[in-house]
Protein backbone atom coordinates (compact mmCIF):
# COMPACT_ATOMS: atom_id res chain seq x y z
CA UNK A 1 0.00 0.00 0.00
CA UNK A 2 2.39 2.94 0.90
CA UNK A 3 4.70 2.18 -2.34
CA UNK A 4 4.07 5.21 -3.75
CA UNK A 5 5.51 7.70 -1.19
CA UNK A 6 8.85 8.81 -2.57
CA UNK A 7 11.64 10.62 -1.52
CA UNK A 8 10.51 14.41 -1.86
CA UNK A 9 13.39 16.45 -0.32
CA UNK A 10 16.47 18.02 -2.55
CA UNK A 11 15.01 17.65 -6.09
CA UNK A 12 15.39 19.44 -8.90
CA UNK A 13 12.65 20.54 -9.97
CA UNK A 14 11.19 20.64 -6.55
CA UNK A 15 8.62 18.48 -5.45
CA UNK A 16 5.26 19.68 -6.66
CA UNK A 17 2.05 20.21 -4.30
CA UNK A 18 0.47 17.14 -6.24
CA UNK A 19 3.35 15.15 -5.49
CA UNK A 20 3.31 16.08 -1.65
CA UNK A 21 -0.57 15.27 -1.70
CA UNK A 22 -0.26 11.83 -3.55
CA UNK A 23 2.34 11.14 -0.69
CA UNK A 24 -0.09 12.42 1.91
CA UNK A 25 -2.79 10.19 0.44
CA UNK A 26 -0.76 7.12 0.65
CA UNK A 27 0.57 8.24 4.43
CA UNK A 28 -3.10 8.51 5.32
CA UNK A 29 -4.15 5.38 3.96
CA UNK A 30 -1.24 3.17 5.75
CA UNK A 31 -2.41 4.98 9.18
CA UNK A 32 -6.02 4.30 8.65
CA UNK A 33 -5.75 0.79 6.85
CA UNK A 34 -8.46 2.04 3.92
CA UNK A 35 -7.85 2.27 0.53
CA UNK A 36 -11.10 4.12 0.06
CA UNK A 37 -13.11 5.27 3.44
CA UNK A 38 -16.64 4.49 3.72
CA UNK A 39 -18.94 7.58 4.16
CA UNK A 40 -18.72 7.74 7.20
CA UNK A 41 -15.59 8.00 7.43
CA UNK A 42 -14.71 10.23 4.44
CA UNK A 43 -14.67 13.51 5.62
CA UNK A 44 -11.61 12.76 8.38
CA UNK A 45 -9.36 10.74 5.60
CA UNK A 46 -9.83 14.07 3.59
CA UNK A 47 -9.18 16.15 6.39
CA UNK A 48 -6.47 13.95 7.61
CA UNK A 49 -4.83 13.95 3.91
CA UNK A 50 -5.41 17.89 4.09
CA UNK A 51 -3.42 18.35 7.26
CA UNK A 52 -0.67 15.98 6.16
CA UNK A 53 -0.51 18.05 2.87
CA UNK A 54 0.19 20.93 5.00
CA UNK A 55 3.04 19.44 7.52
CA UNK A 56 4.85 18.09 4.53
CA UNK A 57 4.74 21.09 2.64
CA UNK A 58 6.17 23.16 5.96
CA UNK A 59 8.61 20.07 5.99
CA UNK A 60 9.32 20.36 2.92
CA UNK A 61 10.04 24.26 2.71
CA UNK A 62 12.03 24.34 5.95
CA UNK A 63 14.67 21.78 5.46
CA UNK A 64 18.30 22.78 4.61
CA UNK A 65 20.75 20.68 2.48
CA UNK A 66 24.76 21.71 1.41
CA UNK A 67 24.21 18.24 -0.99
CA UNK A 68 23.54 19.61 -4.49
CA UNK A 69 19.98 18.38 -5.96
CA UNK A 70 19.32 14.90 -7.03
CA UNK A 71 18.26 14.66 -10.65
CA UNK A 72 14.12 13.08 -10.96
CA UNK A 73 16.09 10.71 -14.42
CA UNK A 74 18.95 9.37 -12.40
CA UNK A 75 17.14 8.57 -9.43
CA UNK A 76 14.54 6.71 -11.50
CA UNK A 77 16.98 5.10 -13.72
CA UNK A 78 18.87 4.32 -10.29
CA UNK A 79 15.57 2.65 -8.73
CA UNK A 80 15.03 0.55 -12.32
CA UNK A 81 18.16 -0.85 -12.24
CA UNK A 82 18.10 -1.99 -7.69
CA UNK A 83 14.45 -3.10 -9.60
CA UNK A 84 15.92 -5.18 -12.22
CA UNK A 85 18.40 -6.56 -10.00
CA UNK A 86 16.28 -7.59 -7.39
CA UNK A 87 13.64 -9.47 -9.16
CA UNK A 88 15.48 -10.86 -11.95
CA UNK A 89 15.37 -14.65 -11.45
CA UNK A 90 18.70 -16.66 -11.51
CA UNK A 91 18.61 -20.00 -14.06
Amino acid sequence: MCRNIRTLFNFDPPATEDEIRAASLQFVRKLSGFNAPSQANAAAFAQAIDEVTAAATRLLASLETNAPPKDREVEAQKARERSKARFTRVL
